[in-house]
């Protein structure tokens, strides 16, 4: 039996520290409970490297709804680690209610008005606050919402994996909110009233985060041409910046694009002293309307 060098405890089966060769108990065994001097080493004094599965077997509550909700039998426990698949999940529930659900229910899908004001962002309804979020996971047709998907499905689980479920939930969603809304904003500033649809804001955002945290990553573009994943990025922002002002690529939402790469590259940024990934990753990119919906739009939308 030894004690706990913080408080004192008799335990029968310590946690030594592997840094400072302490005993503990589980309440204090990671370093930063117990003032490791190796957190110094691993320039962590947040706790970084604190993992959900730790605070499920000591369990230690988190302090906010989100910890609380994803704690063990919370109502978030079984997604956590998962939210990529379950973002796609809603992806493909939502298709369906675009496609097949709300045309048996006497809607004429794509260009009814009750359609459009339930899953478009529009420029002439930005007030239609719920559409800033349901617009993320709509889609344009099955092209595009294939595209999207197999990008977040490859790319998802690894950016998660890696910041966590909390941080990538956060992510994903800011940076497809503020993708579409930049796009209407556009809209509206050149007079152009079309509505914007998509998760590729997203996506594009993910891609930035990958490119700043390990630019030279290997992917595998239309599944057969191997490149770094900075010269991906690279040329979706050179599409995205000549789009967005107007050179080609009508009905593309080429602003929302570029605002998402935005925002996955600033985040990147902030993150990157923080987080490491592995040096061979690879993805095999969708055709025709391909990642971030690179297909022609209609019906008065836009995808992205």
């Amino acid at each position: 039996m030894a004690e706990c060098d913080v408080c004192g405890k008799h335990i029968d089966m310590p946690y030594e520290c592997r840094r400072c060769g302490g005993d503990f108990c589980a309440e204090h065994r990671l370093p930063e409970n117990h003032s490791c001097p190796g957190l110094n080493e691993w320039n962590d004094p947040e706790g970084v490297f604190e993992s959900d599965m730790d605070n499920k077997q000591t369990g230690r509550a988190g302090s906010g709804l989100f910890d609380s909700l994803s704690s063990g039998g919370g109502l978030l426990s079984y997604f956590d680690g998962n939210v990529s698949y379950l973002f796609l999940g809603i992806m493909v529930v939502v298709f369906a209610f675009q496609y097949m659900i709300y045309p048996l229910l006497g809607f004429e899908a794509v260009f009814s008005d009750v359609w459009r004001a339930s899953f478009v962002l529009t420029a002439e309804h930005p007030e239609y606050v719920w559409t800033w979020l349901t617009s993320v996971f709509s889609h344009g047709g099955f092209t595009h919402l294939f595209g999207n998907g197999i990008a977040l499905f490859f790319f998802g689980p690894i950016v998660e994996r890696y910041i966590g479920s909390k941080r990538f939930t956060a992510l994903f969603l800011a940076s497809g909110v503020l993708a579409g809304l930049g796009q209407i904003a556009l809209g509206l500033a050149v007079g152009d009233f079309t509505g914007v649809l998509g998760a590729s804001g997203a996506i594009m955002a993910i891609m930035a985060l990958l490119t700043v945290l390990n630019p030279d990553i290997k992917v595998l573009l239309f599944f057969f041409i191997p490149m770094p994943i900075w010269g991906l990025t690279l040329g979706y922002a050179l599409i995205s910046v000549f789009g967005a002002f107007g050179t080609f690529g009508g009905g593309i939402a080429h602003m929302a694009h570029l605002l998402g790469l935005v925002v996955g590259f600033v985040y990147g940024k902030r993150i990157e002293d923080e987080v490491s990934l592995p040096n061979q990753f690879q993805f095999g990119g969708g055709g025709g309307g391909g990642m971030g919906g690179m297909g022609g739009g209609g019906g008065g939308r836009r995808r992205f």
